[in-house]
């Protein structure tokens, strides 16, 4: 049951990144370049799988949704950070933090179960290649994508009615950049222990579940690259699943670092430069690692390069 929130705060204050005003102008206009970068290659990323046909198969498929994921995940922090870089006083409402919190969790789930779906399609396009058509035909694929979605919308829900249940009736100053559980626990007036361990578990269960499906699916993906006799074989599996895993490492490292440790470790100071680097950066590395070690997708850039210096009279 959710408990009454008997807070009279209108608005939060975050503390934000820096403190000078040249720190922040810098960091104005390095994340900003990062944003620019990000939403540039993950639309170029969706466009590029939409527009070649040869790009239609379920594994570019669940890339697509990941990249609309970073563009979303990543538009739903970096403008108002942007914005807070440049203004005196960082303030956001207390309705515009949940939301912010609402959104910024769902879609961090999403993409972790997204990581899951997408070991699973390559475990069957290696294990079972003669099956994957039928296994992976469209239909299960929007499903498939549909359920991480609610799955990822439905978690926020808990989540972010559990800590916006709770009673703020001291410093409204958040120390961070954006809204996130951590520091919003150490403003509240009451006892947050039972809150912790119900979110953490929460947190956990995705988490793990999904991280699970992603063991389970590359252990059988190692035994079968094992046993092929092809050279070439090997190397394209490898070369198929090396930017996947890569993604993988770099969101659940950090991930695991911020939410599933004890609260007692807690170092906020630390735990922005964390965030930044899951929240900012992340989100465009993404297309960067897809494109650079998939064949195919650089293949068609490159088609779709040469097609547009081609006169058109031509």
């Amino acid at each position: 049951m959710a408990r009454k929130n008997d807070t009279s705060l209108t608005e939060f204050i975050l503390m934000g990144l820096a403190e000078s005003t040249e720190e922040q102008f810098i960091l104005f206009l390095l994340f900003f370049l990062i944003y620019t970068l990000t939403v540039l290659g993950n639309v170029g990323m969706i466009l590029l799988i939409r527009i070649d046909s040869r790009l239609h198969i379920p594994m570019n498929f669940f890339l697509a949704n990941l990249s609309f994921l970073d563009i979303c995940y990543s538009s739903t922090i970096t403008p108002k950070m942007l914005v807070d870089l440049l203004s005196e006083k960082k303030i956001i409402s207390f309705a515009g933090c949940f939301l912010q919190m609402y959104f910024f969790i769902a879609l961090a789930t999403t993409e972790c179960i997204l990581f899951g779906l997408m070991a699973y399609d390559h475990y069957v396009a290696i294990c079972n290649l003669l099956h994957y058509p039928l296994v992976m035909c469209r239909t299960v694929c929007v499903k498939m994508a549909s359920g991480v979605f609610a799955a990822g919308l439905l978690n926020s829900m808990v989540h972010t009615s559990y800590v916006s249940s709770l009673p703020f009736c001291g410093s409204n100053v958040i120390h961070h950049f954006f809204c996130d559980s951590p520091p919003i626990f150490k403003l509240s007036c009451s006892d947050t222990s039972m809150n912790e361990n119900i979110l953490s578990t929460f947190a956990g269960v995705n988490m793990v579940g999904a991280l699970l499906i992603i063991l389970t699916s590359y252990s059988y993906i190692l035994v079968s690259i094992f046993h092929m006799h092809s050279g070439e074989g090997r190397h394209k599996a490898f070369s198929t699943c090396a930017s996947h895993l890569t993604a993988i490492i770099l969101l659940y490292a950090t991930s695991v670092y911020t939410y599933l440790r004890p609260s007692s470790s807690y170092s906020l100071n630390q735990d922005k430069v964390v965030s930044v680097f899951y929240t900012v950066v992340i989100p465009m590395l993404n297309p960067l690692i897809y494109s650079l070690r998939n064949k195919e997708i650089k293949k068609a850039l490159s088609n779709s390069i040469s097609r547009k210096r081609i006169p058109s009279f031509l």
